[in-house]
């Protein structure tokens, strides 16, 4: 089977040949006016982070349309809300300095993708910027941008996700409190209370 893997740089080009010129070419180093206004659309970014010895996260952050605050050409402002306190991103951007995030609009079959430095920033004025009517963050993420691209429509329009007639019903999966409880026994040979799903929407509106 190992035979079978692809190991080499080489051998991957041979699968798959060089890389397009357009999309070499789109990559930039700074945000343009068509990237920020991308930015200011979207209420729903995945951070992407590693830590020091290349374990890897993905992680979600949301908010009102544009609450991803752009300083400059080379700099944003990634508001950090309350969650479960694993920290994972943070943890990974202290010891990493490095960040990708993917920017999505509902709707729109195209992403935008950045990547850059990020630091953990408790400076007063970038707190005031990312302020909402619900609360200033306790820190803000602060990347200084390195590379900026549109990702093609392929996936989205391939995974029709935007399409409502193609979503299943919330019933095909157990509650999240249900799925939890069955992976804390089985991996952790414990036994959990549980929450209906009413419970758990009402206790995160409590901290949205």
């Amino acid at each position: 089977m190992a035979a079978q893997h692809i190991t080499t740089l080489e051998a991957l080009r041979q699968l798959y040949g060089p890389a397009s010129e357009r999309s070499l070419k789109k990559e930039m180093p700074s945000l343009d006016s068509h990237a920020i206004r991308f930015i200011a659309l979207s209420p729903f970014v995945v951070l992407a982070s590693s830590n020091a010895d290349g374990h890897m996260d993905a992680s979600p952050r949301g908010g009102d349309a544009g609450f991803v605050k752009v300083l400059d050409a080379q700099t944003l402002l990634v508001p950090d809300s309350p969650g479960n306190n694993r920290l994972d991103t943070l943890e990974n951007i202290v010891s990493t300095g490095r960040l990708g995030l993917l920017f999505m609009v509902p709707g729109f079959d195209e992403t935008l993708r950045i990547n850059g430095q990020a630091v953990l920033s408790t400076d007063p004025a970038d707190l005031a910027l990312c302020a909402d009517a619900r609360r200033t963050p306790a820190l803000v993420i602060r990347l200084t941008v390195e590379s900026v691209y549109l990702h093609c429509a392929k996936a989205f329009m391939r995974s029709q996700l935007w399409d409502a007639s193609r979503h299943p019903e919330r019933s095909q999966l157990p509650t999240m409190g249900e799925m939890l409880r069955d992976q804390i026994q089985a991996f952790k040979g414990e036994t959990i209370e549980i929450e209906s799903q009413a419970e758990m929407v009402q206790r995160y509106k409590q901290s949205l």
